[in-house]
């Protein structure tokens, strides 16, 4: 290999030090599945306009994207288990790039079903990435700082969602007036050739995305990784099969709780992301996607500085504590987003992404600790992935509520009800005495513990 790794691995799998360039070109994969999502929230308002479909049925974008994640995680985990962590990624890298090529024929096909196909397809790659990239992060360094690290490298991942968000706008959404609008005006071949050249545009982002992930891929291929596993795994004892690690994990009732928060955190964010754009035209007469797409930009801004002060407080308190402020002022919100003026409504929504960014690693750091046999960590760390399933659930649950309803704003009471549950996990966390260290304690325990 052309870049040589300078850190040394400790007998439970973390390194001694943490390597700069590696860390930072693996923290580099994280906007990557970052920009996937933000184009998610894109690609939903364009296919309900240009198919005619219901906000339930747009939503199945997502559940096409996040089943990917829960259907190929554990298979993922078990390549990587028989692996490494750096075969994972490398596997993942490959899989995402046949997923953005599918797009070219899903742009002449032009058949919601071919869309979802494609998108499934890239879901499949990032579960690769994912499985891989946030256990990697967190064991790439002492052991002290491991929900920090991957706190850091988690940072990354809305500036993913931000130029998936840019991308989108500029190269699918275009400034000719509202979509429906458009469609309405026209009639036979020329709804039609007008409805295939707004399909056409949804190929121009992952033109971009494919180059990206080509010089990835190659920077990783030249870059020494280290296996990062404990000095006891050898043999059959890293050959823990799924049955005996179920067994495992089923007497660990922490983890289990984990997983719920996890599905529900991801349900939340994603449910608020992929409806913020139609709130916006909805409860904004004139206002096109073009425009609207500007709420999402402020979202994912929101979302990537809320980070920054959730890692300085959670560096001298605990986690948990940090948390449960952070999940009664989301709820808070949410429910001034469902109830409030409308005009104030489109403005919360995106703002409420202030207070999402600490959830996801914050729990994923804390239930995969709550592993202390690293022979499971893999496997347990793609059941982690796999509540990741939130996203393909929440999101069609509040499109369905919308639906019924007649109101998408009011049906935001969904996604503060999740909020609600995310809190009363954070509680108990806090309850237990997890999470009693802050990262960083002089004792040098693990942050989680």
């Amino acid at each position: 290999m052309l870049i040589p790794l300078k850190a040394r691995e400790t007998g439970d799998g973390y390194l001694d030090r943490t390597p700069i360039l590696q860390f930072v070109l693996l923290s580099l994969l994280f906007p990557m599945w970052g920009a996937a999502a933000g184009l998610n929230d894109i690609l939903i308002p364009q296919f309900k306009a240009v198919f005619g479909i219901s906000d339930a049925a747009a939503a199945f974008v997502q559940s096409a994207f996040y089943g990917g994640y829960f259907l190929i995680a554990i298979p993922a985990s078990r390549i990587i288990k028989r692996t490494s962590y750096k075969a994972g990624v490398l596997t993942g890298l490959v899989f995402y790039i046949a997923g953005c090529s599918l797009f070219f024929p899903a742009s002449h096909v032009a058949t919601y079903t071919v869309f979802l196909a494609a998108i499934f397809a890239v879901a499949v790659g990032l579960s690769f990435l994912e499985t891989s990239a946030n256990t990697y992060s967190s064991m790439m360094g002492p052991r002290r700082h491991a929900t920090l690290r991957l706190n850091i490298s988690q940072t990354f991942t809305p500036l993913g969602n931000l130029t998936g968000v840019l991308l989108g706008k500029f190269l699918i959404f275009d400034n000719a007036g509202q979509i429906e609008e458009r469609l309405d005006q026209v009639q036979g071949a020329e709804r039609e050739a007008l409805a295939e050249q707004l399909l056409g545009q949804t190929l121009l982002p992952y033109v971009y995305i494919l180059v990206v992930l080509v010089v990835l891929l190659v920077l990783f291929m030249i870059t020494t990784y280290p296996r990062c596993r404990p000095a006891e795994k050898q043999d059959a004892e890293e050959q823990a099969g799924i049955r005996e690690t179920l067994g495992y994990l089923a007497r660990i009732p922490q983890y289990w709780k984990g997983i719920a928060a996890q599905f529900l955190y991801v349900g939340l964010q994603t449910t608020v992301w992929s409806f913020t754009i139609r709130l916006a035209v909805e409860n904004t007469p004139g206002l096109t996607e073009y425009d609207a797409a500007n709420y999402m930009i402020f979202g994912f801004a929101c979302f990537f500085l809320g980070k920054f002060p959730a890692n300085l407080l959670m560096r001298r308190y605990q986690p948990s504590t940090v948390l449960i402020g952070y999940s009664i002022l989301g709820a808070l919100v949410l429910l001034f987003v469902a109830f409030g003026p409308a005009h104030l409504a489109v403005w919360a929504v995106p703002a409420t992404s202030l207070l999402m960014g600490p959830c996801w690693p914050t729990i994923f750091g804390s239930t995969l600790d709550t592993i202390d046999d690293k022979r499971h960590q893999e496997t347990g760390g793609a059941i982690l992935v796999m509540a990741i399933v939130g996203g393909a659930v929440v999101p069609v649950v509040q499109g369905f509520v919308s639906d019924t309803v007649g109101s998408l704003q009011r049906s935001f009471v969904v996604s503060a009800i999740c909020f609600v549950l995310i809190l009363l996990y954070f509680v108990d966390q806090r309850r237990r005495g997890i999470s009693d260290v802050p990262p960083g304690d002089e004792r040098g325990e693990h942050p989680t513990r």
